[in-house]
């Protein structure tokens, strides 16, 4: 028995050595055998430093690639790391002004961007280690990020056979707009937050006909027209009227129009109609051809209209246009109310509905030779079942979303990321590549991360090329992520694919919950309830941490962690470790006796044969197992990660520890050689079966101790064969 034994299994000496090991050893790499499965890892932003969810995550597809590899699948796990451009940008911009007190004007574009390069070349360095400590076996040797030179070309190509499709377009439409961070975001970089404001019901003038319900009085110097219900009968005579009048200093011009997008509970049951602030009042304007031209609120959120409003903030043309209308006796109700602000995710700014010269992609529009639009193709292969997303409810999620889904504004206002490919020449323009000739000048725009990251599943295994990887290796068949961004990223990859390579980017989708302390409160810095994955590694090891957020993890569902949890996770491994030491102790116990009672044989008959000894394949414990063994393969290969990590935890502990080791140890004792032998034997197998049941969960000390039995299968435990009855 290895004297290593002799001491308490300490993880921070193990786990780092064998990790180099495993990475030297090629294996994390598919083999050329076998039959292909694939994950892509969701690559982490390049911002800083993993936080529990990605551990979670990493966690939940190591489990699945280890099991495939030693179900003996060519089984690729590929990783890599995001720009992420909007927040990379912000955080290194934050820093320059905290640090020199500069904005990204006073360093000029070539400057942020080298400055940006070194953060995100250190914050990439910093992720890579950490994916490592956790126990990730990815295949690094195809490690990708969505902005080195393989993707940009695969992004460059993939927009230019858009736009040949007739699925890009450049056009001013009603965007999200950012004036914290000066740039258009998508809907799903919207944050939502309940705040108190105030519902004014009001007239435009003392002649207007209607009083109209707004919480944006400021908003009203805009409108063009009051939306009412078609069945309002309140408002029927007045529908198709025109009035004028001036509105705190401006003037405007209102129609009386009837839409069926007009709730009539809400406020008097009429609404202004603010075109150019305001999706839905676009929206209304289009189906009535009025002007969407009106623009009252610039980039800076202030007011862009003459008179006492002008150049103010947007709150403070509130108060100003609230104190006119009661001097002008127009206020006629002011009431306490909760409004649903939309913030940028990553700057927490205001956002400003504006509209800009912006690039498009098409969802409505048919896509050549498909015979159906972009959006069609995105819930096709969810509604036939050619992608299954697990927990099922969330397709329901999926289709709602999908149903209501708005062209995709891809051009973003900000220096770092990828350029938009387009290269002008007075009224000329060119799509895809550079021109080589002089006086072309690049679209200064870049496009949207989800963009770039869109394209992962093909981006990464050589597209546009016609590679083996790509023959392979795609569709993959599982991506596993955060049910959180389901519509930011997993949609957008199936439009990809289903676009760039006519099929589906991955088989199945598996979500995972938020990860939230002792008390259900979601993790964060300002809570001081943080758990660094790292720092818990350093203290409990990985294999804890990693039971600790796989057990009781339902997918879709949160899920709650603190660290006595993990130390309970850390008295498993320790117990684990005991239990080998035990069975390992008396395996070389029954072999020195052997060896003294028959001193002509060969060291390797010291211990019990390597193989099983068939008499105990009938044994009452052999037969547990293997119903444990069937259990635990249906449980992953149904993707109950949860369940299984259960089962084999109870198994080993409750079981083989509680159980077995106790009643093995009379026997062990006792002068019986061959039952002594027997027991040996039948308790070696046991741990041998457990460890490799085990590894996918707990790889780093299942390994250790495989590399000290006697009689092994592989040169590793992760590429050893799983039992399969």
């Amino acid at each position: 028995m290895d004297e290593k034994f002799t001491k308490p299994y300490d993880p921070r000496a193990t786990e780092a050595r064998i990790y180099t090991e495993w990475e030297k050893s090629g294996h994390f790499a598919p083999k050329k055998d076998g039959e292909p499965f694939a994950m892509m890892m969701p690559p982490p932003n390049a911002t800083g430093v993993l936080h529990i969810g990605h551990a979670l995550g990493l966690t939940l597809e190591d489990i699945l690639i280890r099991y495939k590899r030693m179900r003996g699948y060519a089984a690729l796990w590929l990783p890599g790391t995001d720009h992420a451009a909007i927040a990379t940008q912000a955080k290194v911009e934050k820093e320059i002004n905290k640090k020199e007190g500069k904005h990204r004007h006073d360093l000029g574009r070539e400057e942020l961007l080298k400055r940006i390069g070194v953060f995100v070349k250190e914050s990439r360095a910093i992720i890579e280690k950490q994916i490592r400590v956790l126990g990730a076996s990815c295949d690094w040797s195809r490690e990708a990020f969505t902005l080195d030179a393989a993707r940009r070309s695969a992004v460059n190509t993939l927009f230019k056979r858009m736009s040949e499709a007739g699925l890009i377009y450049r056009g001013s439409r009603i965007i999200n707009w950012d004036p914290r961070g000066q740039t258009t975001i998508s809907d799903d970089e919207i944050v939502h937050e309940e705040r108190p404001g105030k519902l004014y019901t009001l007239r435009y003038a003392k002649d207007f006909p209607i009083a109209i319900a707004t919480t944006r009085p400021e908003t009203k110097v805009g409108d063009v027209a009051v939306a009412v219900h078609p069945e309002d009968a309140r408002y029927r005579e007045f529908v198709g009227k025109e009035y004028d009048a001036v509105f705190c200093d401006v003037p405007i011009h209102i129609k009386i129009v009837a839409d069926a997008a007009v709730d009539p509970a809400f406020g008097t049951g009429a609404v202004g109609v603010t075109p150019a602030h305001s999706y839905t009042d676009w929206e209304i304007a289009d189906r009535h051809q009025l002007s969407h031209e009106v623009v009252v609120i610039n980039e800076l959120a202030k007011m862009a209209v003459s008179g006492r409003l002008k150049e103010k903030k947007t709150n403070e043309a509130r108060e100003i246009v609230v104190e006119w209308l009661k001097a002008e006796g127009l206020l006629e109700k002011e009431e306490e109310t909760l409004q649903n602000i939309a913030t940028a995710e990553r700057t927490g700014g205001v956002i400003e509905p504006l509209p800009k010269l912006q690039w498009f992609v098409d969802v409505n529009k048919e896509v050549p030779g498909r015979g159906k639009s972009l959006k069609q193709l995105m819930l096709e292969p969810v509604r036939s079942g050619q992608i299954r997303i697990i927990p099922e409810h969330f397709e329901k999620t999926y289709f709602h979303w999908l149903e209501n889904l708005r062209d995709w504004c891809i051009s973003r206002q900000i220096w770092y990321g990828q350029q938009v490919p387009v290269w002008y020449k007075g009224e000329e323009a060119v799509v895809g590549e550079e021109p080589a000739s002089e006086g072309w000048v690049q679209d200064e725009d870049t496009l949207d991360t989800w963009f770039s990251s869109g394209a992962w599943t093909f981006s990464t295994l050589g597209w546009p090329e016609a590679t083996e990887d790509l023959k392979k290796f795609h569709p993959t068949d599982v991506l596993e992520t955060g049910y959180d961004i389901l519509f930011f990223w997993v949609a957008r990859m199936i439009l990809m694919s289903e676009f760039a390579l006519a099929e589906i980017p991955f088989r199945t989708v598996y979500l995972h919950g938020i990860i939230r302390d002792a008390e259900g409160r979601k993790i964060s810095k300002s809570l001081g309830n943080n758990i660094d994955p790292v720092e818990t590694v350093g203290k409990f090891g990985a294999d804890a941490l990693r039971m600790a957020l796989v057990v009781g993890n339902t997918p879709g569902m949160d899920s709650r962690i603190d660290e006595e949890k993990i130390r309970g996770y850390s008295r498993f491994a320790n117990k684990l470790w005991n239990i080998a030491r035990f069975i390992l102790e008396q395996s070389a116990q029954v072999g020195i006796r052997i060896r003294e009672s028959a001193p002509g044989r060969s060291a390797e008959s010291y211990y019990p044969s390597p193989t099983f000894p068939p008499e105990l394949a009938g044994t009452r414990e052999w037969k547990g197992l293997e119903v444990l063994t069937k259990d635990v393969t249906k449980d992953l290969d149904e993707f109950r990660m949860y369940v299984a990590a259960e089962k084999i935890y109870h198994y080993v502990w409750h079981e083989l520890a509680d159980k077995i080791l106790e009643e093995s140890k009379p026997i062990l004792n006792a002068a019986d050689q061959a039952a002594r032998q027997s027991r040996a034997a039948l308790l070696r197998a046991l741990l041998g079966r457990a460890l490799k049941l085990l590894h996918p969960f707990m790889p780093f000390i299942t390994e250790e101790i495989y590399q000290s039995l006697p009689a092994k299968d592989a040169e590793f435990l992760m590429i050893a064969n799983w039992p399969v009855i």
